[in-house]
């Protein structure tokens, strides 16, 4: 066992987004298309809200500074309360003996009920919640934290997480080992062999 932490993302990491997206975000929908701001096809759109922070999705696609506030408004007070399920593979993530970290980016409330929904929080010793409207705090500024707070170097720590711009950029910078898991194939183009498809594989890594 060389790694003494696991930091993980939370959406499309350990579960997929896609499984409540569409109920979840109808209202966004309706409001990006009634704004009339967006003429693409919108299931690209649909796409990148389900695998992207709204305030990134709104800053890439050139929203309205309304149209963003108006989005951010919507969604800071929304939560999710039906049943949600983790990848079927998370409960090797149980099996795992190190210290586990969440760290995700979203409103805070929408994040806070995806985790009770989920049934996880019992499986972290500490969950972070990155949320731009609130503060100026990163991914990376969580991953230094929990570094300099648990006395580990980087080679104790490993983040595993979906998105290649956002935690695994953020470790890397600071010289942290990273997994890309990408159970949904939102990376074709990469053939790192530190890319996984299953938790399985983690074995290899910690």
């Amino acid at each position: 066992m060389k790694k003494k932490a696991l930091i993980l993302d939370l959406d499309n990491t350990i579960y997929p987004v896609s499984s409540i997206g569409e109920a979840l975000f109808k209202s966004l929908f309706e409001l990006i298309k009634q704004s009339g701001e967006y003429f693409g096809d919108f299931k690209e759109i649909k796409q990148e809200i389900m695998r992207t922070p709204f305030q990134k999705v709104a800053a890439d696609f050139k929203f309205s500074s309304q149209l963003t506030a108006a989005g951010t408004e919507l969604l800071q007070d929304l939560t999710y309360d039906e049943p949600m399920f983790a990848f079927e593979d998370y409960t090797e993530i149980k099996n795992i003996p190190c210290t586990k970290f969440l760290v995700t980016t979203g409103f805070i409330k929408l994040q806070r009920s995806k985790v009770e929904q989920l049934g996880i929080e019992k499986d972290f010793a500490e969950i972070h919640i990155v949320d731009p409207r609130t503060s100026n705090k990163t991914k990376k500024d969580i991953f230094q934290d929990i570094l300099n707070r648990y006395n580990y170097n980087q080679a104790d720590v490993l983040v595993v997480g979906d998105d290649r711009n956002s935690e695994i950029k953020a470790a890397t910078e600071l010289g942290i080992d990273t997994v890309l898991y990408d159970k949904l194939n939102f990376n074709p183009d990469i053939t790192s062999p530190n890319k996984i498809s299953d938790f399985r594989q983690l074995k290899d890594f910690v």
